[in-house]
């Protein structure tokens, strides 16, 4: 067993602190972009990646808040609607991140004359290395943490109470990054983004999948708790991507080919 009493500043300098999250958001952006950009074959693409990251990043941002705000802590931000701005004080949605990166992909794509799958594929590839530095960052902050077990690995958070609990953050830093990014190399090398779509669809349904696994573990939400059919709002959005996934499959995969 162990004991969680991490600092999540990574360093102070006078009144300004450099959290272990931000960190981790920089370092999976530099780390995802510098993959991304070795793997690109199409050169009109490539020309337009630098540029793409921008686009990429506002919508990660924006949606990740705005998926927070409006899907986990509604009622909150109705009334302390000026907190929606204080970013640093924590609340990103993963779920919201994805649609503002779908939706800034898309604009970005109509605007130069490009498939949008051909960036989000690039993006479903490298995305795990952030997820994995992302939970991480979670451990460390003490946040999105397991229930209570006596499993030999169980981890006390003492910033939050006494109790040994699911280290779920690393549970989902294992399937989630290590062994998704292992899944969208496998599936990448089969076809080197000749179908765009496919691995966008791959990406849906396998983080979806271990997602709602590892929510089992998890404790929801404290102001939203279980909701319909004893599910977290956690699982309920993954069911929900795991559906689309399973449909953008089989829409874009080239079944004739594989005959």
């Amino acid at each position: 067993m162990f004991i969680n009493n991490f600092d999540p500043v990574a360093i102070e300098f006078f009144s300004y602190e450099i959290r272990w999250y931000s960190i981790a958001y920089i370092m999976g952006i530099l780390l995802g972009w510098y993959l991304a950009k070795k793997i690109i074959i199409d050169l009109k693409i490539k020309n337009n990646f630098d540029d793409y990251i921008t686009f990429l990043i506002i919508g990660l941002i924006i949606g990740g808040r705005l998926g927070y705000v409006l899907i986990y802590n509604f009622e909150y931000y109705v009334i302390n609607y000026l907190d929606i701005f204080k970013i640093w004080q924590g609340g990103m949605s993963f779920h919201g991140g994805v649609i503002g990166i779908i939706i800034s992909s898309y604009f970005f794509a109509k605007k130069n004359g490009n498939d949008v799958f051909q960036f989000l594929d690039l993006v479903a590839l490298v995305a795990p290395i952030g997820i994995f530095l992302g939970r991480v960052a979670n451990f460390i902050n003490s946040e999105l943490y397991g229930h209570e077990t006596n499993v030999p690995w169980a981890v006390q958070f003492v910033k939050i109470d006494n109790l040994y609990r699911h280290p779920t953050q690393l549970y989902e830093a294992l399937m989630e990054g290590i062994v998704l990014f292992l899944i969208m190399i496998f599936f990448w090398k089969k076809d080197k983004l000749s179908n765009p779509g496919v691995l966008s669809s791959l990406f849906l349904i396998f983080y979806s999948l271990f997602r709602f696994i590892i929510e089992f573990y998890r404790v929801p939400d404290e102001q939203l708790g279980y909701l319909l059919f004893n599910f977290t709002m956690g699982q309920i959005i993954s069911l929900i991507f795991f559906g689309t996934g399973l449909t953008l499959y089989y829409l874009k995969n080239d079944f004739k080919k594989k005959l």
